[in-house]
């Protein structure tokens, strides 16, 4: 199997999309793209901003214009953010010429990575673990369905994830150089 074009990260908020993708990136030699924080960038400012001037639809189109556009890049990584596969247009935008990972965590592993971000204008609010919960339950299987490959990170480091999704990709690697990449010495 070659490596493909792309490799699209999706998941919930906190299920490690933007740390595990940088250091698959790197694994791959590839770029490394993060939705998200490109559109901070290009509006120059940050994503509650963005939902409290113009909405959660107003970001959503922001989000679907960035997704068409990195789509056209080859030999990335691409983080999206947790609600990008809500779009039946990015869910088709996602899957084209790319492999889509579902980065799958549980609810409490994502309270405790999410519960000092104040950048997550979706948990800004009494009961975050219950906003969790309800978009899991609406998310789960819009993830399960576009995902070739779901990949739980629950009680796994980036590295361990990061190794294990390097095999599942390219299960070819010779047996002595994974033996090699697992003990850190060299890069596959």
């Amino acid at each position: 199997m070659s490596l493909p074009k792309r490799v699209v990260l999706v998941g919930p908020m906190g299920a490690g999309k933007s740390t595990i993708g940088r250091l698959l990136a790197k694994e791959l030699g590839y770029q490394f793209m993060d939705s998200d924080r490109i559109i901070e960038e290009r509006c120059g400012a940050n994503i509650p901003w963005i939902f409290d001037v113009e909405g959660e639809d107003g970001f959503r189109q922001r989000e679907t214009a960035m997704l068409r556009e990195l789509a056209e890049q080859d030999q990335a990584v691409l983080a999206t953010g947790g609600g990008a596969i809500m779009r039946p247009e990015n869910r088709e935008v996602l899957k084209q010429d790319a492999i889509v990972i579902y980065l799958r965590t549980s609810i409490e592993q994502q309270v405790e990575r999410t519960r000092k971000d104040r950048n997550r204008p979706l948990l800004q609010n009494e009961d975050p673990e219950a906003v969790l919960r309800k978009l899991f339950s609406i998310r789960d299987p819009l993830y399960t369905g576009l995902a070739d490959i779901v990949m739980q990170t629950d009680r796994k480091s980036p590295r361990l994830v990061v190794r294990q999704l390097v095999n599942r990709l390219n299960p070819k690697t010779p047996r002595h150089k994974r033996k090699v990449y697992k003990e850190g010495r060299h890069h596959v």
